[in-house]
């Protein structure tokens, strides 16, 4: 059986129960609540309206750029298609952001495994700013986490330098263990995994559904740089890159393609200016959501432009421990 240093003790298998265990915590609760949602009762005592769903959501014009300074007018947010009022709005929000570095190191992926070290080492360097966590994990058979979270840059650089190859891929591994680590970080934080693959799975314990519940639950951003080792669809992980569409859809984030490995350097610092230009969209959902289920937003703005932005949530309740 496989052990994983993210979780101590415990086994792949009890993890995959764990992280399909709701969180007691409401959608969107690790932001603070504003004075609106407090009410006050007859007794004197405040009581506090926890059901605040809060969408982060990038905005990019037809070249990839992202596009700053847009109103909240310039937002329509729906939820099972009925249209929503947005209560909470931050434009380029700055919020700090905990990140899970994970590098695909499977003999698939061994080819340019030090380039993309390198590469790793510079985006840590650019990403962690004052306030700013991050985690670096090795991925091959096992998932391994060689850096706790921290903002000591040199110390993440050394770590991510560490990273040595491997035999297998558990990919979905990865994202359910990245997500569970995140979801234990502080309140009032964004949270997002940066995966480097090739996408291929080969070795995962989780399931794909896991891996995909797992990254909503703990309301954590997917960034995906997937590395092709041939332009054309014959010997490509083209499964796993549509796996991976899949999460980014529900979860937001993006996904970004290199066909030459010297592409790589361009999409760290995308993902970087992507993290410094969401928006933040919060609302209470009318009707109120029964505990326990499975919601999809829908987010337009107005101009001829793209959005990725996290498209589902579980509200609290039995159904998200399914």
């Amino acid at each position: 059986m496989k052990k994983y240093s993210v979780v101590t003790a415990r086994t792949a298998r009890a993890l995959r129960r764990s992280i399909l265990v709701a969180s007691a915590v409401a959608a969107g609760a690790w932001l603070a609540i504003p004075a609106g949602a407090r009410k006050q009762t007859s007794t004197g005592a405040i009581r506090v309206q926890t059901d605040l769903v809060n969408i982060l959501a990038s905005v990019m014009d037809s070249d990839g750029h992202p596009v700053i300074g847009l109103g909240q007018d310039a937002f329509q947010l729906s939820e099972e298609g009925v249209p929503q009022t947005i209560a909470r709005f931050e434009a380029q929000t700055n919020r700090p952001v905990d990140l899970a570095l994970m590098v695909d190191a499977s003999a698939s992926a061994q080819k340019d495994l030090k380039f993309e070290l390198d590469a790793a080492a510079h985006f840590i360097s650019q990403v962690v700013r004052p306030g700013d966590t991050l985690s670096v994990f090795e991925i091959t058979e096992d998932v391994t986490q060689l850096a706790d979270f921290s903002g000591d840059v040199p110390k993440l650089q050394q770590a991510a330098r560490r990273i040595s190859p491997g035999a297998g891929t558990s990919l979905y591994d990865a994202i359910a263990l990245g997500s569970h680590a995140l979801r234990r970080r502080p309140p009032g934080r964004r949270r997002a995994i940066v995966l480097v693959t090739d996408a291929g799975e080969t070795t995962s314990v989780s399931k794909f559904e896991d891996a995909r519940r797992a990254a909503i639950a703990s309301e954590t951003l997917l960034y995906a740089v997937v590395i092709r080792p041939v332009k054309n669809e014959n010997g490509r992980n083209t499964g796993g890159e549509h796996a991976l569409i899949t999460i980014m859809q529900s979860t937001g984030g993006g996904m970004f393609i290199l066909d030459e490995i010297d592409q790589i350097e361009s999409m760290f610092a995308r993902i970087n200016e992507e993290l410094r230009t969401q928006y933040l969209l919060g609302y209470y959902p009318h009707p109120t959501p029964p505990p326990g289920s499975d919601r999809h937003v829908h987010v337009t703005v107005v101009g001829p432009y793209e959005m990725q932005y996290r498209s589902e949530y579980f509200t609290a309740g039995r159904s998200a421990s399914r």
